[in-house]
């Protein structure tokens, strides 16, 4: 079971649940009884040698429960990561997720029924239908460096960082909530590289009018999409620019990093907690 400290940083972190600690204890409040109720019923109904409530413990108590469901439907954490940080095996937390989900259903916390994205090219139509701005960004997770020898050891060696490291893309909405992760390529792969291998220009050149916001890292990809790719502005004095010039090019990159900004959320459990190679996550979690 999770800890006392790491349940309350848990808590207190808005970021890791994007609920406060007062919407928690509500729904602790709330769907608790409901929980309790049900397994004691599902204990009741079949046959039974000893008492109701002997026998080991839940190593998972029903806070924990919920906080793992509330975590894996806001980020969209896998199964084995969650067990790993609540030390408890990973059919633990299926099952958790499995009972817990369907109260919060119930309570209103759902998703939209139909819409499941799994590839990117679903993510795309589902922006262009929707009207919404999407947001790319690539992100290095650190790993250990491959056996001397091996013939792809270089491969993994950051340009940017210097590290041994793997890369993948990830798009979000303007509200940072994470649609797509790519699996993972060796960090010597460039962001446009990647894009480009994941088909991003052929689902967005003949797919619907969707704006995607990127950094200068995917400079070229306007022009390949029809302007659907938007990337900082290009610099167009290199030497001793006048301060006009600087004023407008300041302005404009502030105003287009500020809406780019979002894409860290998505980003972020993938650099504190490692690559998840699956792609599939709920669009409205």
């Amino acid at each position: 079971m999770v800890g006392t400290g790491s349940r309350a940083a848990i808590i207190s972190d808005r970021r890791i649940t994007g609920l406060s600690a007062d919407v928690i204890a509500e729904l602790v409040a709330e769907v608790g009884p409901l929980w309790h109720e049900r397994h004691q019923a599902r204990l009741e109904a079949r046959p039974r040698k000893r008492a109701v409530g002997a026998g080991a413990k839940h190593q998972l108590v029903f806070v924990d429960r919920l906080l793992a469901t509330l975590v894996h439907l806001r980020h969209g954490a896998t199964h084995d990561v969650l067990a790993c940080w609540f030390s408890v095996d990973r059919s633990t937390i299926t099952r958790a997720i499995g009972e817990v989900r369907p109260l919060l259903a119930a309570r209103g916390c759902t998703i939209a029924a139909g819409i499941r994205l799994r590839t990117l090219a679903e993510v795309i139509d589902d922006l262009g239908a929707s009207g919404q701005t999407g947001i790319i960004d690539g992100t290095e997770i650190r790993v250990r460096r491959l056996a001397a020898g091996h013939k792809d050891r270089e491969k993994f060696i950051s340009g940017k960082n210097k590290q041994n490291a793997v890369k993948a893309m990830v798009l979000t909405d303007a509200r940072g909530r994470l649609l797509f992760c790519s699996p993972a390529q060796p960090a010597s792969c460039a962001d446009i590289t990647h894009a480009r291998q994941l088909g991003l220009v052929g689902h967005l050149a003949g797919g619907p009018a969707v704006e995607i916001l990127a950094d200068a890292g995917y400079q070229g990809l306007g022009a390949q999409t029809g302007g659907r790719v938007v990337t900082p502005p290009h610099r167009k004095f290199k030497k001793d620019p006048p301060e006009w010039y600087e004023e407008i090019h300041e302005r404009q990159r502030k105003a287009h990093s500020s809406r780019r900004i979002r894409v860290e959320h998505g980003i972020a459990h993938l650099k504190t907690g490692g690559h998840s190679p699956a792609t599939t996550v709920d669009a409205n979690t």
